[in-house]
């Protein structure tokens, strides 16, 4: 595919001349701590998404999911995020190593609206932290604790456009992707068939979520 260059748009000044200005409202929904809104969205919320950079700046956006209240608040300006067992590319980990800007958005099912924060971020092994994320008596081995920079409250166009939790819009399941059939592919390892793969993802959902 070519790119026709003209068209690029390169300043902030182009941009404002198409999209236009933000409104009172949204210039100053935006605050800088935890409050009890905050913290009760928090507490009710199952999933959220985590995107962090390198210090080359090349990005990642990773899903994060447990029981609601899964985050802890620690204080208005502090919240640790538990990290349960995956795949071991520790992407996000690794991210934050080099460059601790991180930026998160809590769902809760149902809501369109979604809880925006960002902030800067460190890995910790401290128990008393730790500890009180223990699922099935299993305390984490890390966590990720984040210092808050902004809090503010995104629309629900996105979840309103795309129908996202309304069932009867759905695809059934015969017409959903095959995870296993497409890591089978880009993998191209012998003898990881997606019956192999499939295999092997049922057991690290039954078996290892904790």
């Amino acid at each position: 595919m070519e790119i026709d260059q003209s068209q690029l748009i390169t300043s902030e000044a182009e941009l404002r001349s198409l999209i236009g200005y933000p409104s009172e409202l949204v210039e100053h929904k935006v605050i800088s701590l935890l409050d009890a809104n905050c913290r009760d969205f928090i507490a009710k919320s199952p999933f959220l998404v985590v995107s962090t950079a390198d210090s080359n700046g090349n990005c990642d956006v990773s899903p994060r999911g447990d029981a609601p209240g899964f985050v802890h608040v620690l204080d208005d300006k502090h919240l640790i995020i538990p990290e349960r067992p995956g795949n071991k590319r520790i992407d996000t980990l690794r991210n934050i190593l080099s460059n601790p800007h991180i930026g998160m958005q809590f769902f809760i099912p149902g809501l369109g609206e979604t809880l925006r924060i960002n902030g800067h971020a460190y890995i910790t092994k401290e128990e008393k932290l730790l500890k009180p994320l223990s699922v099935k008596d299993r305390v984490p081995q890390i966590g990720i604790v984040v210092k808050v920079e902004e809090c503010y409250m995104h629309c629900a166009k996105a979840f309103l456009r795309s129908q996202l939790w309304k069932p009867e819009t759905w695809l059934g399941k015969k017409q959903l992707p095959s995870p296993a059939r497409i890591i089978s592919e880009h993998a191209n390892l012998a003898g990881s068939t997606p019956e192999v793969i499939a295999a092997r993802l049922e057991d690290g959902y039954k078996n290892r979520l904790y």
